[in-house]
């Protein structure tokens, strides 16, 4: 019964999500095709004027640059903050022609799509300790690091959080220092050069021809708990940068997933879009390559975007060149005989794998697909090693082994979140995945080779002392045999003397690997709920 119910917890549509708190994602669509562009420069004089403009021009708005979650954030301060009356309509508007006209280049972008994809268990990346000291204590750094500003528009920031709030100067790592005298004197000055206004990255990004998305695409993908899987999408045009989207998803276990839906694209190639992929709400968050034949990204369910998978993808339309995307089972067993899926773009029936593997049989099922027997000599060297056409560039990589030298959970350190009322618990995906020691022989060195992920059975424990005395695991929530752990329901509990259901556990994957089992164990900290959710944290 627990269980059951936390799963209607996390199926819940999210109710506590205030309209100007909205993610960009939200807004894309309302089912259906897309209303029509409203003019986005009448919007801007019309509905920011009245404080922006001076003397007939804009201010400060044209001084800055940010990623459509960014711009979207800025508005949904406007409308909090100043009581901006806008329609879902015009908001839509104004993200797509700022991120146009003000976005970031995808080099500029790139190291922290991290925080864009909403990737889980991410630590993140702060340039200096002062930085993470005067900024990543209350937000993510990635909030600093995906907008582009002038030294007047960083301080003009930092005047703004000292307006809207007051007690940072005296805040834990804001009351040992002269917060103020630092932020402006110092630390404007270094995210100015830093994440500068005007790049050389941005002014040839503009003046590029950009890609269309539209066409057929192979994709492939992995989803922890669920595994591999690789398949097909159609893209085509609605107008405006705008297309419709079907999805052809096929694991590896077997089963098969139908989708469709809507997307945009923002400054030539941030793709945002909503579908349905089997009977799931979904997100999806990529890149489009410059020359228009790659996407990349993550997509994961709208409500609990912890809960999600990779994506990748070629095109596969008339005149693709061949490409290899995905095969699976990835993990080949020295001395043994297994059946390869090979999904990609004209693929032929002639593929090489290295000394000790040879390939028995090519059944070619479509030019998207091709099915390989391959037979593992006894003594084929271990380790990883590329799967590729003969004659052609691209490959794979597929693993070699004999045992498992050892097993580790990822992540590593997870952290879920207790749910309640309407605010939906945030669950935690772990998987187990298999290591050859490398060439010193020893596990957890630097030379350790990642083999990929395999099945394991799953548990938790409490993780010391303290929570062995409060039953943490008792209370705490369930432990699925994907690798998925639901959280409990916050609130006060009267079985254990009024105390949350927070807890700190051992996540323990247990691996068959022929005659032996390996154990490996994780750490999970089930805290409290997040009442916050921007789309940049």
């Amino acid at each position: 019964m627990l269980l059951d119910a936390m799963k209607m917890l996390i199926g819940r549509k999210a109710r506590w999500l205030r309209r100007g708190l909205m993610t960009i994602a939200g807004l894309l669509l309302t089912g259906g095709v897309l209303a029509a562009p409203i003019s986005a420069p009448d919007i801007l004089k019309n509905k920011c004027g009245g404080c922006h403009l001076e003397g007939g021009k804009l201010q400060r708005i044209p001084d800055l640059r940010k990623t459509p979650e960014g711009w979207d954030m800025s508005i949904a301060r406007m409308q909090v903050w100043h009581k901006v009356e806008i329609s879902r309509e015009e908001r839509q508007s104004l993200v797509k022609y700022l991120t146009d006209q003000q976005g970031l280049a995808p080099e500029e972008a790139a190291p922290y799509r991290f925080l864009i994809e909403r990737r889980p268990n991410v630590q993140d990346v702060v340039p200096s300790e002062k930085l993470g000291q005067m900024c990543a204590r209350c937000h993510s750094f990635g909030r600093v690091a995906l907008q582009r500003r002038d030294v007047g528009e960083w301080k003009n920031l930092i005047h703004t959080h000292l307006g809207q709030f007051p007690s940072i100067e005296y805040s834990a790592l804001g009351r040992d220092r002269n917060w103020k005298d630092i932020a402006l004197n110092q630390v404007a000055l270094e995210l100015a050069g830093l994440y500068p206004a005007n790049t050389a990255a941005w002014k040839s990004w503009q003046n590029k021809k950009h890609a269309l998305p539209t066409g057929s695409w192979r994709i492939a993908g992995h989803r922890p708990g669920w595994g591999d899987y690789a398949g097909y999408m159609q893209v085509d045009a609605l107008g405006s940068d705008r297309y419709d989207v079907r999805y052809e998803l096929n694991y590896a276990a077997g089963n098969r997933v139908r989708g469709h839906g809507q997307s945009i694209i923002y400054s030539g190639y941030e793709w945002r879009g909503d579908a349905t992929l089997g009977n799931e709400k979904v997100r999806t968050v990529l890149a489009l390559s410059e020359d228009g034949k790659k996407l990349s990204g993550r997509w994961f369910l709208r409500e609990t975007d912890e809960v999600g998978a990779t994506f990748e993808a070629v095109q596969a339309g008339v005149g693709s060149r061949p490409s290899i995307i995905a095969v699976f089972p990835s993990l080949l067993k020295a001395g043994s005989e297994t059946l390869l899926s090979v999904h990609g773009v004209q693929l032929g029936k002639d593929y090489d794998l290295g000394p000790g593997i040879r390939v028995l049989s090519a059944k070619q099922k479509n030019a998207g697909e091709v099915e390989l027997m391959v037979s593992v000599a006894d003594d084929a060297a271990v380790g990883l090693r590329n799967l590729r056409a003969k004659g052609g560039t691209d490959d794979v990589k597929v693993a070699v082994y004999r045992q498992f030298d050892s097993i580790r959970v990822e992540p590593e350190f997870g952290i879920a979140r207790l749910g309640g009322g309407t605010n939906l618990g945030m669950s935690a995906q772990f998987e187990a995945i298999a290591y050859l020691n490398g060439a010193d022989g020893i596990p957890g060195t630097a030379d350790d080779v990642r083999l990929g992920w395999v099945p394991a059975n799953w548990s938790v424990d409490n993780y010391d002392e303290k929570a062995k005395a409060d039953d943490d695991v008792r209370f705490t929530g369930v432990m699925e045999q994907s690798g998925l752990y639901i959280p409990a329901v916050a609130g006060s509990n009267p079985a254990r003397k009024g105390m949350n259901n927070t807890g700190n556990l051992s996540v323990i994957a247990k691996v068959a690997d022929q005659a032996r089992t390996s154990e490996a164990r994780g750490h999970l900290i089930v805290t409290v709920q997040r009442w916050n959710k921007p789309s940049l944290r």
